[in-house]
């Protein structure tokens, strides 16, 4: 009987923890800011050229090996906003990647056409099997897939035609439309808000070059 009431007890305190691990810090963040954000920290043009449009999705709830690195940084540094997306602490949104995009907790700037920029972080990553070049399955296959809270998800973009959430494809929601032309490798180095850089810009006006001095404002952020 003793033995039974111990190993009740242990696996109650299990189960809190897992409770307890699950349990996400709400924080302000809007999808919306994403048509105003610019870079924060330097980045580096991986060279890719055009990519899919495309833009899948998983449910976060299937990473719940918990001493996984996936399970660690989204349990670690993720909160789950009101749409159902994995957003950590500087508002890098959580998505699954191949291998060619590095390790768990990578960071990278999304740029597509529309000149909006998406911050994202690698919390998992896809397989090999399904990513053999590391990068996408096809030319018309998903490179960047939303990890997401269904429910949450679900009940903010609603259900497409084919009963998947935007139709299986944020693509099809006007935050995330748009074809991918340039995928940047954040560093660590932040650039400082209101920092001016200075620059010459050279103009060739009847054959003849002038130098001017270029100035530009960085604000980083939503």
């Amino acid at each position: 009987m003793k033995r039974l009431l111990r190993n009740l007890g242990m696996l109650l305190c299990v189960l809190a923890m897992s409770l307890l691990s699950f349990g996400f810090k709400k924080e302000e963040f809007s999808i919306l800011n994403f048509k105003n954000y610019n870079r924060e920290f330097e980045s580096t043009d991986m060279g890719l050229g055009l990519l899919s449009s495309s833009k899948t999705y998983e449910d976060y709830s299937l990473l719940n090996i918990v001493n996984s690195a996936q399970y660690q940084y989204i349990h670690n540094h993720c909160t789950v906003d009101e749409t159902g997306l994995l957003v950590d602490e500087e508002g890098f949104v959580g998505v699954a990647m191949g291998h060619a995009f590095g390790a768990i907790g990578s960071r990278y700037y999304v740029v597509l056409d529309t000149g909006n920029v998406i911050p994202v972080v690698k919390v998992d990553a896809k397989s090999k099997k399904h990513v053999p070049n590391g990068i996408s399955s096809g030319p018309r296959s998903s490179v960047i897939e939303f990890v997401i809270d269904v429910a949450k998800a679900n009940s903010y973009f609603g259900k497409g035609v084919n009963g998947l959430i935007s139709s299986g494809n944020f693509n099809n929601h006007e935050c995330f439309k748009g074809r991918i032309v340039a995928i940047e490798k954040v560093g660590d180095t932040r650039l400082e808000e209101g920092v001016i850089y200075e620059d010459k810009i050279i103009n060739n006006v009847e054959g003849v070059q002038l130098e001017q001095d270029g100035f530009v404002d960085v604000k980083g952020g939503y």
